[in-house]
């Protein structure tokens, strides 16, 4: 049996645990649930370990994927990523501002922040026209 028909399955049973202990905590009631928070720490245990699964999946097949294929490439497409994230951040501002609660976010997590937008914004620029560009051939 193959590692993704057994991972197929253990997601299956995951599936069916998160539903029955969703159910439990429906036929609870939403009272029960405020005042004691029972149920949802079966729920949170369930999604914590679909999380794992998923996160070993990707690590696992995305290695095996990389060194069966072409590293070059690889590395090309990570540099060009680390590339796009330090300019980012060094378009970022590190400006010092007042949460809604009242405490002051620092400089550095502003400048995180705002390096994450940045990044957000370059890489959703080169997808669409990475996209359009690819419908042009297309349509040739």
């Amino acid at each position: 049996m193959g590692l993704h028909k057994i991972i197929k399955i253990v997601g299956l049973i995951l599936s069916f645990i998160g539903v029955a202990i969703l159910g439990m905590i429906i036929m609870k009631g939403d009272d029960v649930i405020k005042e004691t928070g029972s149920g949802i720490d079966g729920f949170l245990y369930t999604a914590y370990v679909i999380f794992a699964l998923v996160l070993i999946s990707v690590v696992v097949f995305g290695l095996k994927g990389l060194m069966s294929g072409n590293i070059k490439n690889t590395l090309i497409t990570l540099g060009a990523f680390v590339v796009i994230v330090a300019l980012s951040y060094g378009l970022a501002d590190s400006n010092q501002l007042t949460l809604a609660n009242g405490e002051l976010l620092s400089e550095s997590n502003s400048k995180w922040i705002g390096a994450g937008l940045y990044t957000f914004y370059i890489l959703a620029f080169v997808a669409i026209g990475s996209m359009i560009v690819s419908g042009f051939k297309k349509a040739k």
